[in-house]
């Protein structure tokens, strides 16, 4: 039975991961200091023989005995609210903690896989964004702690690759989303969702032109564990090429929710990106992917979580 180590594996898509593996018939070792993940969404595994949790900062040495064939490295605050108010911490855990678990993954000749991101574009001049793209992103601006943790973790882990011989991949991922995502995460798809769901007045920051392209959580797992069977070692984007305005999501959500909420405009945050949307011409052609959900389809599936977290509340 092979096993995987999964960084970071309390949280959003870290949770879904712990889930495919273990139905592919491996022992999942998950890692969490849970600053920002949650036992809630791993809860349901640990009547589970072939599942670990370990309560532990991957800034600090990691280690975890016996034979280890993956690691995962899905360890970071990944929204804004949370890099704002965790900047150090994103910034340690995309150096210090790449470092270990790469270390890790070395001691124990496993293959890595890094969780990068596509905020590494920043502010893109190139659109759509394909991995050959090297980004516009200001290392001094509030989101550069992220943007600039996952460009260093991208060359620390070709670093390891080409040095030390590790056997290593890079998934860039494009905005997320479905069930176990935090309801108050500063992203857009969960706040509008929240707030529709209460007939609360919807926030957009900006004047709505700016564009996202959401991919449904079943189908980014089914990609990241396609690149990590794979032999690829460069970047490879995994998201949806759908892309849509912030504006034209909020009244979709309106309409799909049934909502009375009215739009409300905010000013724009520093160095939010003006657009994003994945090339995914590599998937398709290395990994045999491309996504199945459409983003109502997906967006239907997550309805029923928030409606019950929002309960809860």
């Amino acid at each position: 039975m092979k096993t995987a180590v999964i960084t970071g594996g309390a949280g959003f898509l870290g949770s879904h991961l712990c889930d495919r593996l273990l139905k592919e018939g491996m022992r999942v070792v998950c890692i969490d200091n849970l600053i920002t993940g949650d036992l809630e969404n791993i809860s349901h595994l640990f009547g589970n023989d072939n599942f670990l949790f370990i309560k532990h900062d991957v800034t600090n040495f990691i280690h975890v005995p016996g034979k280890v064939d993956y690691i995962l490295h899905f360890a970071s605050p990944a929204s804004p609210i949370d890099y704002l108010q965790l900047p150090i911490q994103t910034l340690k855990v995309g150096s210090l903690g790449t470092h270990k678990a790469l270390g890790l993954a070395k001691e124990k000749n496993a293959v890595f896989l890094l969780a990068s991101t596509s905020e590494v574009y920043g502010d893109p001049l190139e659109h759509p964004q394909s991995e050959d793209y090297w980004g516009n992103v200001n290392p001094v601006g509030p989101r550069g702690v992220y943007d600039e943790a996952k460009r260093f973790a991208e060359s620390l882990t070709m670093a390891y690759h080409r040095y030390h011989g590790v056997q290593t991949r890079i998934v860039r991922i494009f905005n997320t989303f479905g069930p176990r995502m935090r309801l108050k995460d500063g992203r857009a798809l969960p706040a509008f969702i929240s707030q529709a769901l209460k007939n609360e007045p919807i926030t957009i920051f900006g004047d709505g032109n700016q564009t996202r392209s959401f991919c449904y959580v079943d189908d980014l797992i089914e990609g990241i564990y396609r690149l990590l069977i794979s032999e690829e070692v460069l970047p490879v984007n995994i998201g949806n090429p759908e892309e849509i305005s912030i504006k034209k999501f909020a009244e979709e959500i309106i309409e799909l929710t049934g909502s009375k909420s009215q739009i409300e405009f905010y000013p724009l945050p520093e160095d939010d990106p003006k657009v994003r949307q994945p090339d995914i011409s590599k998937a398709m052609k290395v990994l045999n992917w491309q996504p199945k959900f459409s983003r109502r389809e997906g967006i239907l599936k997550t309805l029923e979580y928030f409606r019950n977290k929002l309960q809860v509340e």
